[in-house]
């Protein structure tokens, strides 16, 4: 076994992230960045929720943005680089032509986010059912429906996306309060709720009989 791959797998097997000594930046890198997110969010967001490393939290959002960068590097200017649903865009869709991202919940669309140079992570249940875990109690997160986080570097979104969903409610404040990321969110009995700047990025239905802030049952934080 390589070096590098010997040392990921005894870090892995530990029950916390230790940089492997002779590996790869990147390595170490993604795990410090883990480390920073597990203090900025209260624990919400932890490598180690299962008792061993586990990176994919993380790793899609910063694999994700990586391959941005490197399309933006080679000239690409305008691209959308998708990875199941956690979307990293940059420049224009067409000339004059922002980006437009439907945010759907099982039955309806959402919200439409519009834009450029946008990162859009959304962490839910509709897919793969309660399969986010709270780290700090080990039970499965059931507070929300889905919620999205949208902002501009999708290595941090889709970790935080993760992590707001872990909060349930409290997401609501915590987001509204974190400056560079804006957040809607889907409940369970399907009331929503965004954060102030949401609206700003996003259009949201209108039509006979609804509010400003659409046919929602809440209004916006």
């Amino acid at each position: 076994m390589p070096p590098c791959a010997a040392a990921t797998a005894w870090t892995m097997a530990r029950p916390r992230p230790v940089p492997p000594a002779g590996c790869d930046p990147d390595v170490a890198e993604v795990l410090r960045r883990y480390d920073e997110l597990e203090r900025e969010t209260g624990g919400a967001f932890s490598a180690t929720a299962s008792g061993r490393l586990d990176p994919s939290g993380l790793v899609k959002g910063w694999a994700i943005e990586r391959a941005s960068a490197i399309l933006y590097d080679a000239g690409a200017r305008d691209h959308c680089v998708n990875g199941g649903g956690d979307i990293q865009l940059r420049g224009e869709a067409a000339p004059g032509e922002p980006w437009r991202i439907g945010l759907a919940e099982p039955a309806a669309l959402a919200a439409v986010v519009s834009g450029t140079d946008l990162a859009v992570a959304t962490s839910g249940a509709a897919e793969r059912g309660h399969h986010i875990v709270d780290p700090r109690t080990g039970r499965p997160a059931t507070a929300l429906a889905s919620l999205t986080l949208v902002g501009q570097h999708l290595t941090e979104v889709d970790a935080l996306a993760t992590a707001a969903f872990v909060m349930g409610g409290a997401a609501r404040e915590w987001a509204a309060a974190r400056p560079g990321v804006e957040a809607f969110a889907v409940a369970p009995d399907r009331t929503r709720w965004w954060t102030p700047g949401f609206e700003r990025l996003a259009l949201l239905p209108t039509g006979p009989g609804t509010s400003r802030s659409g046919p929602f049952e809440s209004s916006p934080a």
